[in-house]
C-alpha cells in the first residue's frame, strides 16, 4: 500500500500540517500526472500541483523517460561537463524540482526518444519509448495506478501537446494504462483492479493562454512576448473550446516558478518561461486549464476543481 509523505513535511505547509482534502469514504484525496520527461511536470500544471499539495492532496508524477537526448536549452548551462553527463545532472534537476513541489515522483524507465529533425525525419532510436507497442509499455503504469488508486489523472492529448515523439506516446501509454487497470482480467499479479475516476488531459499551455497574456502586456504598454510563439502555434478556438476545468492557482506561481528554475539545463531563466511578469500572470490567466476525457463521476463541467464530484467538504 503507498505510504505518502507525513503532511507536516509539505514544504508549503509553514510548519503546521493541513487540512487533508478526503473523499467520501475518508480517504486522501490522491492526484497522478504522468509526464514524459523530467521539468514536464514543473512546466504543466506545476501551480496546479503545489496549491493541490498544500491542501492536503497526494500528488505523485510519473516520468516516463530520463530526458536522456534532449539538448541543453539553457546557454548558461551549455558547458561539455553538463553536456557530457546530461542524464545524471537531469535527475538530479528532477530531484530538486520534486522536493520544491512536494511531490513523490516515479520513474517508469524507458528511453527518451528524441525529437528528430530533417526532411526526411530520421528514424527513432531502436528501443525508445515511442517506438514500443503501447499496450504493452502501459504494464507498469497499471501496476501504479493499481497501486496509488488515484482519483485523478492528469495526461497530455491526443497530440501530446505538442508533436514529440514521446508525449504522443504518453498519451497512448496513459489512457492504455487506465484501461487496462480497471480490467480485473488483465494482470491479476499486479494487485486488484482500480478505475481511475476522472482522467484530464493538460491544457494548460494553449495558445489561448500565450494570446491572453500577450494581450494584458499590450494593455499595460509592454512589448508582447510571445508574437513569434504564436504565429507558429496559433489560436485554435475549437481547441480552446475543448477546456472543461480551470483550476484557480495563482498564489502558487511562484512555486511553479521555482520548480521550472530548478531544471536550469532545460529552462533559461531569461527565456519565454518568464517573459512575462508573475503579477500580470495571476491577473490575466489566473489559472491552469484541463480537459476532463474520462468521468465517472456526478460533476458536471465548467469545473473549477479536479476533484469536483469525488472530495467531500468539511463541514
Amino acid at each position: 500500500m503507498y505510504e505518502p509523505r507525513p503532511r507536516e513535511d509539505h514544504p508549503h505547509a509553514g510548519g503546521w500540517a493541513p487540512a487533508e482534502r478526503l473523499d467520501a469514504l475518508g480517504q486522501r484525496l490522491r492526484l497522478m500526472h504522468v509526464h514524459a520527461h523530467p521539468d514536464d511536470e514543473s512546466s504543466k500544471g506545476a501551480a496546479t500541483t503545489a496549491r493541490y499539495e498544500a491542501e492536503g492532496v497526494d500528488v505523485v508524477v510519473v516520468t516516463c523517460t530520463g530526458g536522456e537526448l534532449g539538448d541543453v536549452l539553457n546557454p548558461a548551462m551549455d558547458r561539455p561537463e553538463i553536456v557530457e553527463n546530461l542524464p545524471e545532472v537531469r535527475r538530479k534537476e528532477m530531484d530538486a524540482a520534486r522536493d520544491i513541489l512536494g511531490i513523490d515522483q516515479i520513474w517508469l524507465g524507458y528511453a527518451d526518444s528524441g525529437l528528430p529533425e530533417g526532411d526526411p525525419l530520421p528514424p527513432l532510436p531502436e528501443g525508445s519509448f515511442a517506438t514500443l507497442d503501447p499496450a504493452e509499455a502501459a504494464r507498469p503504469l497499471v501496476g501504479i495506478i493499481r497501486r496509488l488508486r488515484p482519483h485523478v489523472l492528469t495526461t497530455y492529448d491526443e497530440n501530446g501537446g505538442y508533436p514529440h515523439p514521446d508525449h504522443i506516446q504518453t498519451h497512448r501509454v496513459s489512457m492504455e494504462a487506465v484501461r487496462q487497470a480497471a480490467d480485473a482480467r488483465l494482470y491479476p499479479e499486479l494487485g486488484p483492479a482500480w478505475q481511475v475516476p476522472k482522467v484530464y488531459y493538460q491544457m494548460t499551455l494553449s495558445a489561448g493562454r500565450w494570446r491572453g497574456l500577450n494581450e494584458a502586456m499590450r494593455s499595460r504598454g509592454l512589448e508582447a512576448p510571445y508574437d513569434e510563439r504564436l504565429t507558429h502555434r496559433p489560436v485554435d478556438e475549437a481547441y480552446q473550446a475543448r477546456i472543461t476545468t480551470r483550476v484557480p492557482c495563482a498564489d502558487y506561481f511562484e512555486v511553479r516558478n521555482r520548480a521550472l528554475l530548478a531544471h536550469a539545463t532545460q529552462v533559461d531563466p531569461n527565456g519565454m518561461w518568464f517573459a512575462c511578469p508573475v503579477e500580470i500572470e495571476k491577473e490575466a490567466w489566473p489559472t491552469e486549464d484541463y480537459e476532463l476525457v474520462i468521468n465517472h463521476t456526478s460533476s458536471m463541467p465548467p469545473e473549477d476543481d479536479l476533484f469536483a464530484g469525488i472530495a467531500v467538504e468539511p463541514r
